[in-house]
């Protein structure tokens, strides 16, 4: 399992939604992308809840875009007016994250909308595993293209890791209630059948090689193990017992709905 890298050749311009200002760039590749900050207010684990859910909505087969790492040249701030966004592009110089750029998409609209069943089950149940706080009405973090929606945004997903040193105390076994939130909830009408299909497809090994993808550098903290191999086990210790006490997330979602 591996993730390309570009360099970030042109900044072309920012995305003024959430609080992170995120910024449509041009790769070294010619390709467009979404870049995600390592200098913004949340800082690095925002990008390995990116990272490390957004790979995991993709081995359950979920649709989302390639992420690639991306090198930030601190020069591009030159070009850029905005003292605020010269000041992000400087503090986040060096390696960053992007999710590829998905060009004529929209933003999903759930009363336009139509999604499968099976689907929004689907969504609903990874959601709730990576305990998601941001697919809601007020900010689906879903893309229409192609007629079809794509997941993006996961930055913050693994709420728990904020603050936390990497010890038991990790909220595997929540039920994580604002799943109630979630804008396909209506829609997920098969949640256990999400359930059985989704959870075999997840193993130890999986988590491991997902956690191998992650930086370093976006592990160690202050609040955080000063090994980043003991960090990336405790991530997967973490998804471990989240998948085996996952039925009290499952009912709580089916309660939910209901």
């Amino acid at each position: 399992m591996s993730l390309r890298s570009i360099t970030a050749a042109r900044y072309v311009t920012p995305l003024r939604e959430g609080g992170s200002l995120p910024a449509v760039i041009e790769g070294d590749d010619d390709g467009l992308y979404v870049l995600k900050f390592r200098g913004a207010g949340q800082g690095p684990k925002a990008l390995v809840a990116e990272l490390v859910a957004g790979e995991i909505a993709r081995a359950l087969g979920l649709p989302i875009p390639e992420l690639v790492f991306v090198e930030l040249d601190p020069e591009l701030a030159r070009t850029e007016p905005d003292p605020e966004i010269q000041q992000l592009i400087k503090d986040s110089a060096g390696l960053n994250l992007a999710l590829d750029y998905l060009p004529g998409s929209v933003n999903f609209d759930p009363v336009a909308e139509q999604v499968d069943g099976a689907l929004a089950s689907d969504v609903v149940w990874f959601d709730a595993f990576v305990s998601n706080v941001d697919r809601s009405f007020r900010n689906p973090n879903l893309l229409i293209w192609h007629r079809k929606p794509w997941l993006i945004d996961h930055g913050a997903a693994l709420y728990f890791h904020h603050g936390w040193d990497g010890g038991s105390q990790n909220h595997a076994g929540s039920a994580f209630p604002m799943i109630r939130e979630h804008v396909l909830l209506a829609r997920a009408d098969d949640i256990a059948g999400a359930d059985a299909r989704l959870a075999p497809k997840l193993a130890r090994e999986d988590f491991a090689a997902i956690m191998a993808l992650v930086p370093d550098a976006w592990l160690v903290g202050a609040d955080t193990p000063a090994d980043p191999a003991e960090h990336r086990a405790a991530y997967v210790e973490h998804f471990m017992q989240r998948l085996a006490q996952r039925q009290r997330f499952v009912e709580e979602a089916v309660n939910a709905r209901a």
